[in-house]
């Protein structure tokens, strides 16, 4: 079984992505890892060239500025990166920059590829997602976080990012058959520097909208202010992979979230009813769960 990792990235300095934990968190189930680094404004490109040279491919690229509605940028560039895996690999396990698996899942995500090699039924595999927010005590308790997503995909030339590379499709917008894995991607998005979460806002937000949107929304500041963004947050009970350590214990800033303060919307309440008592959850699936 040959399997390839894949990520794209622009801009990793500036807007303090953890691109290289993301990419080392994977490296030990990966043959390779293809990286499309974008054309940037710091060193993106070196500190992607020192990670690992036998493993990591390189594909320069140029971001075309102009496909600013519904993020679909992001899909070209992931599109770029997984075109360019090795032809023979079995798999392709997908990365965003500010992802990160822990190593205490790696057994089992080799174990689902390996298991589901042979049945061409299954398109990917479907990860859970934990999101942290503020700090790396906290973690997002509310539905407008997305629970689950597929990372790994079946080396289809049929499959593609679809829309802001959230997650695939293949053929005429077909859904992929999936299979659960145990185990969790850790999304550190909304851990940053507040100074750099304000500069990823000011930017990212113009990959979906036009300046006039952006201007209109978008709060012209020094910094982010997460306390003014919060719906509901719980803490973190358990560990953050090794690859993100030395990060963790370099946090800058200070972020402590009253939980008393959290509020459910109405629809949120509605939908942990319906889990609860149903175990049902009422969410668009962006693929199609298989047995």
């Amino acid at each position: 079984m040959r399997v390839s990792g894949f990520t794209f990235v622009r801009n990793a300095i500036l807007y303090d992505y953890p691109i290289v934990e993301a990419i080392r968190s994977i490296l030990p189930l990966c043959d390779e890892v293809v990286v499309a680094v974008g054309k940037s404004e710091d060193n993106t490109l070196g500190l992607i060239r020192g990670i690992d040279k036998d493993k990591i491919k390189i594909i320069e690229t140029t971001w075309d500025d102009s496909l600013r509605e519904g993020g679909r940028v992001l899909a070209v560039e992931t599109d770029k990166a997984f075109d360019a895996i090795s032809p023979d690999s079995d798999w392709a396990f997908y990365i965003q920059g500010d992802e990160v698996v822990h190593e205490k899942y790696l057994p089992a995500i080799r174990e689902a590829m390996e298991q589901n090699l042979n049945n061409l039924e299954v398109d990917g595999l479907l990860f859970d997602y934990l999101h942290f927010y503020g700090s790396y005590d906290y973690v997002g308790d509310s539905y407008k976080w997305y629970p689950h997503e597929i990372r790994v995909i079946r080396n289809d030339a049929s499959i593609y990012a679809y829309r802001d590379a959230q997650g695939f499709r293949k053929g005429e917008n077909k859904k992929l058959n999936v299979k659960p894995v145990d185990a969790f991607i850790y999304h550190y998005g909304w851990v940053k520097p507040p100074e750099a979460m304000q500069r990823k806002q000011e930017s990212f937000h113009k990959l979906w909208h036009d300046d006039e949107w952006v201007n209109e929304h978008i709060e012209h500041v020094d910094h982010f202010v997460y306390e003014k963004h919060v719906r509901s947050l719980k803490l973190f009970d358990g560990t953050h992979p090794q690859v993100m350590l030395p990060r963790i214990q370099a946090q800058n800033w200070h972020f402590d979230y009253d939980l008393s303060f959290n509020h459910s919307s109405l629809k949120d309440r509605v939908k942990r009813i319906i889990r609860k008592t149903t175990g049902f959850e009422l969410i668009r699936k962006n693929y199609k769960p298989i047995d």
